[in-house]
């Protein structure tokens, strides 16, 4: 079945006193384009992540982002009391000692002192927030899989309806094509009784006929156009990778043959149904190139 590249997940989970944010995003592109933006504590992990996206995605444009939130008083900085009280000593001693007189907001003047209000711990992931990790960054990849399903689901759709469009306007040529020959053959002998003066060998006349129109012949361009139509629907149902580059090959093909038809059809009704064929195969191509 199609999966298309187009998707998008996100997942939150609590650890102690944070949360863990996973979100991520992709688009079309011809290979795995992969832009991932990892929180400091969580980026001695980075190798790690990217193999999950890309053995999850596999192909893609793809925008990935890890950070955490903490809650207010978890994330507040401590005042150093000790360090606090220490300065405020000194403060007595040199108003004691000098005569200075204290600063009229002396609380205000410590907390601006060096270190009295300076993080100094460093935070380091542990087994079990990583395993949380991993799974909030498994549930966003899910969800982006799933979105990537559901949109498949439409493409596929989508190009079902092309391809029964094409094969109905293939079917149309017929009559055209059978009517065609009769045309050609009757607007040759048309033209050359046109001329009194000339005269021809009605058996070598015919030989020539035959010779033209068998140039003009598309019956070999109809069938392997049918045959393309009939794999292009078959591998739309693979199961597997790689779809998406395989019916932009079989779309390529399907190109020529439409191209081929149209430069020998010599008849403007089948002329009008080229054009026809050739716009519902060009909203495949486009479409085709969402596809994984």
């Amino acid at each position: 079945m199609i999966h298309s590249m187009t998707g998008y997940g996100k997942a939150v989970m609590a650890y102690n006193d944070k949360k863990i944010n996973v979100e991520v995003k992709s688009l079309n592109s011809k290979s795995l384009d992969l832009s991932a933006r990892i929180c400091p504590l969580y980026r001695e992990k980075e190798i790690e992540i990217r193999q999950s996206i890309a053995k999850a995605l596999e192909r893609g444009k793809v925008d990935f982002a890890i950070w955490t939130e903490k809650n207010a008083a978890a994330d507040a900085t401590p005042i150093n009391k000790e360090l606090m009280g220490a300065y405020y000593k000194q403060f007595v001693d040199i108003v004691n000692t000098t005569g200075i007189p204290a600063p009229q907001d002396v609380f205000a003047t410590l907390l601006r002192m060096p270190d009295v209000m300076t993080k100094t711990d460093i935070e380091e992931l542990s087994d079990e927030e990583w395993a949380v990790a991993q799974e909030c960054i498994n549930m966003a990849l899910d969800q982006l899989v799933k979105f990537r399903s559901q949109e498949g689901a439409a493409l596929q759709k989508k190009f079902e309806e092309k391809i029964d469009n094409i094969e109905t306007l293939l079917a149309a040529i017929e009559p055209y094509e059978k009517s065609r020959v009769e045309k050609i053959r009757q607007r040759i002998i048309d033209g050359l009784q046109s001329i009194p003066e000339v005269d021809y060998d009605m058996n070598r006349l015919e030989q020539e006929l035959i010779y033209y129109i068998e140039k003009l012949d598309i019956s070999e361009e109809k069938q392997r156009l049918a045959n393309h139509l009939k794999y292009f629907r078959e591998t739309m149902n693979e199961e597997g990778h790689g779809v998406g580059k395989k019916l932009g090959f079989i779309a390529q093909e399907m190109g020529r043959e439409i191209n081929t038809t149209g430069s020998k059809s010599n008849n403007a009704e089948m002329q009008n149904i080229v054009v026809k064929m050739k716009d519902e195969l060009e909203q495949i191509k486009e479409q085709v190139l969402n596809a994984l």
